[in-house]
């Protein structure tokens, strides 16, 4: 260890220091010292600083350095040096760099109208940016199933018969339970208006109307985006906090083949399914509330839903399931892969995948209802 030095030279320019030895944290107590006699003899600003004699830098001796060369910038840095070594300037100029920062006062927070457009702004930044991942997210999933489609030996058939049985099989009783107590609040509220015109018997066509057109394509998606794309959220964000992706790139696979098609497929194939349950149990509850309160036998019930209510009906409910599906899949997934890597963001996009599912489901639910009016369907 080479002990630093100070030699103070009046130049042309100014005045000149010759720095020699080692300025590192071990020294920086005697640096201090010899600082403070050297600005006794000079100026408040150092012309020069000459670094030929240099040996050791480190942070400490740099910013010993900077106070000694006195007020400078990283760009006129490099015309204060004489002699000295590439990786000295670069260590200087770094901590020029770092002090120019702190120094630098912070933006005041935005108040009032500010921050409002602030925010605004922000949001409206964010949202477009979310957009533009789900598109690229949802064509990527489209060309993986039609590759898959072509070449079915592709697709992990036991992950698919697995989340058939998680997404539909095991649904089916909350699913049924929440139809039928919504058919039959759907059945009780249509007697209490329509006792007030004489058409009772209209409750038939209301309960059907309902759940063949909405009810019973609504209630399954937004309790499989609850259930279901939270699941698939929090998954493949387990996985992603756990490596287990790069794991999977590591051995050749591809995430999206091997976690999100069997996830959507099996959506696609359970949410018809589930919705066609729905709106019979739908149309269970809504009988048994007829035959209960307005002495409608189920005979009548069936007879009536079968003469005055088109099979039309049944088809524009159904053909939404699988829209609804592949949304709920797509989004459920795409926020798993979004996960950082903490608890903490789990929960937050498996709170994300939920919201931004639901309403989805329901702008493209007011989209379809939008178009079939536009059909006269």
């Amino acid at each position: 260890m080479t002990t630093p030095g100070i030699e103070m030279s009046a130049g042309d320019t100014g005045y000149e220091a010759q720095i020699s030895g080692d300025w590192t944290l071990l020294n920086a107590a005697g640096l201090e010292q010899k600082i403070s006699v050297a600005r006794k003899h000079s100026p408040d600003t150092t012309g020069k600083l000459n670094l030929s004699g240099l040996q050791n830098l480190d942070t400490t001796g740099g910013l010993l350095l900077l106070r000694l060369l006195g007020g400078t910038t990283p760009d006129t840095l490099a015309d204060m040096l004489i002699g000295a070594k590439a990786n000295h300037v670069l260590l200087l100029k770094t901590i020029c760099q770092a002090l120019q920062q702190e120094s630098h006062p912070r933006r005041p927070r935005s108040r009032g109208i500010d921050m409002i457009f602030d925010r605004t702004g922000r949001w409206a930044v964010d949202t477009w940016m979310q957009v533009r991942v789900l598109l690229h997210f949802v064509g990527v999933v489209i060309v993986t199933t039609l590759r898959n489609t072509l070449q079915p030996w592709r697709m992990r058939w036991t992950s698919l018969f697995y989340h058939i049985e998680h997404v539909g099989l095991d649904a089916v009783p909350i699913v049924s339970l929440l139809s039928f107590l919504v058919g039959g609040v759907i059945a009780f509220l249509g007697a209490t208006i329509l006792r007030d015109f004489g058409a009772q018997i209209y409750t038939v066509e209301l309960v059907g109307y309902a759940f063949f057109r909405e009810f019973g394509v609504l209630l399954p998606a937004i309790l499989l985006a609850g259930r279901s794309g939270s699941a698939f959220t929090a998954q493949i964000g387990s996985m992603k906090s756990n490596e287990e992706l790069d794991a999977l790139k590591t051995l050749g696979m591809d995430p999206i083949c091997v976690l999100v098609m069997p996830r959507v497929v099996a959506l696609l194939i359970m949410l018809p399914m589930l919705s066609f349950g729905s709106m019979l149990m739908g149309l269970i509850g809504g009988g048994v509330v007829s035959a209960l309160i307005l002495d409608i036998s189920p005979g009548m019930f069936i007879t009536r839903l079968y003469e005055n209510t088109s099979i039309t009906h049944f088809w524009v409910g159904i053909c939404k399931a699988p829209v609804f599906a592949f949304m709920i899949a797509v989004v459920g997934c795409l926020e798993g892969f979004k996960v950082s890597g903490s608890a903490e963001s789990v929960g937050r996009h498996t709170t994300s995948a939920v919201v931004q599912s639901i309403f989805l489901v329901l702008v493209a639910d007011s989209m379809f209802a939008i178009f079939f009016e536009q059909l006269g369907i």
